[in-house]
């Protein structure tokens, strides 16, 4: 047999997400590498690994013991790695963060410059809605969490990293005047929602409420993203980050509709419980955050300013 670690990750994950296309994701690869490699892994075996039932894949017996070997095999190359890198001097261990979904246009610039100087670090980070962020921080499940609205029910520490602006946005297809329009001009818009338990809706609700505005629900969408091509498309209007269209407007695909009251401006903030006892990698980055924060986002977020 001549499998490599490559295949076993890949194979691993599978077993993990049940699904190539979940796989690929996670691993930042092609669907169609993915399922090479697995045709490639497989075929050392004589016995299958995986069954395809419809569309669903499915993980055989033997298939599962040999994920359980695979995992122990992997975590046996990383533990070797680990203690090189010790015996180095250089960081390492895993670092655990949750991050609401819209997040991840914020994350990664605070995460680059601390994981490109400790090539020890293995970084492991959970995008999901906010209800999934602040329970994995309940459960004690990672180190950190990103989240614009303060989880009401827990005793968390935080640092405040960058201000979260939400407009009422729409495609470029109708025109609007550049002075703002009063809380009216929701009745006569079609609303695009966030799923219920993610916080843009929360904060987009709240606002609602606060000016007994009774505005018309479109439809529901569970992410951003989706709710971005659909305003695009013409679907209807939303209260949407700034901070995850920023392309959109620049390239004229969506434009920031003017009303009394908005941006709506809430902050994003690395929390973690009160009193948790941090690994030294994490340690090492909340050190890294303190000190570099406000660098951060004079160099990455400079273009925000641009917008009221």
């Amino acid at each position: 047999m001549n499998y490599t670690l490559s295949q076993l990750r890949i194979f691993l994950k599978i077993t993990q997400t049940g699904s190539i296309t979940k796989a690929a994701e996670e691993l930042h690869l092609t669907q169609p590498a993915v399922s090479i490699q697995l045709k490639n892994f497989q075929d050392q075996f004589d016995i299958p690994l995986t069954e395809i039932v419809g569309r669903k894949i499915y993980v055989t017996d033997f298939g599962k013991e040999i994920a359980t070997a695979a995992e122990q095999i992997i975590q046996q190359v990383n533990a070797i790695n680990f203690k090189t890198m010790e015996y180095k001097g250089q960081l390492t261990g895993k670092l655990k963060l949750s991050v609401v979904s819209t997040g991840k246009y914020v994350m990664p610039f605070f995460l680059a410059d601390f994981m490109n100087a400790n090539e020890g670090v293995e970084l492991f980070m959970d995008v999901t809605n906010k209800s999934r962020v602040v329970e994995s921080l309940e459960r004690n499940e990672v180190d950190f969490s990103l989240v614009s609205i303060l989880p009401e029910a827990l005793n968390v520490e935080k640092i405040e990293l960058l201000q979260n602006k939400l407009h009422l946005i729409g495609n470029a297809e109708q025109k609007f005047a550049r002075k703002p329009y009063g809380k009216e001009l929701f009745r006569d818009l079609p609303l695009i929602y966030r799923e219920t338990g993610s916080g843009t809706r929360q904060t987009m609700e709240k606002f609602l409420a606060q000016h007994n505005i009774a505005a018309v629900k479109k439809m529901e969408l569970t992410s951003n993203e989706a709710v971005k091509q659909a305003v695009m498309a013409g679907l209807g209007f939303s209260i949407m980050p700034l901070i995850g269209i920023k392309n959109e407007l620049q390239d004229g695909d969506l434009q920031i509709v003017p009303v009394k009251g908005l941006p709506i401006k809430t902050t994003w903030s690395l929390i973690w419980l009160k009193g948790k006892r941090h690994s030294p990698v994490a340690a090492a980055f909340l050190s890294f955050i303190r000190k570099e924060r406000h660098r951060i986002v004079q160099e990455r977020f400079n273009w925000y300013e641009n917008y009221v």
